[in-house]
């Protein structure tokens, strides 16, 4: 049985940073394929970052600024986040997929944690 879970959100000024990561049982993260996912009350959630095989993928909104990795010992993905903004609040999610398909189509990802706050004030 797959079982993800996120930790390491929090509040923060504009600028700072912050580091997600999610454990991961039931699921090799060094043979997957997982993204980081965020959502704002009252809107869509949102891809920001892919790693499948080792290649990652970055939402346009985040590039530069956030890093995805995975740590193959501990088996988590782990997300860098770097210089945040107010925009950046949202409950982050991270995910996996059973079989690797390209990008952030929600329903190609069966595992899903439960989730972490990131509020960042100006």
């Amino acid at each position: 049985q797959v079982h993800l879970v996120e930790s390491g959100g929090g509040s923060v000024q504009t600028g700072g940073s912050l580091r997600l990561s999610c454990a991961v049982s039931g699921y090799q993260v060094s043979v997957s394929c997982m993204s980081w996912f965020r959502q704002v009350p009252g809107k869509e959630r949102e891809g920001v970052a892919r790693i499948a095989y080792g290649t990652t993928t970055y939402a346009d909104s985040v590039k530069g600024r956030f890093t995805i990795s995975q740590d193959n010992v501990k088996n988590t993905l782990d997300l860098n986040m770097d210089n945040l903004q107010p925009e950046d609040t949202a409950i982050y999610y991270c995910a996996a997929q059973s079989q690797c398909t390209f990008g952030f189509l929600e329903s190609t990802y069966p595992y899903w944690g439960q989730g972490t706050q990131v509020t960042v004030s100006s």
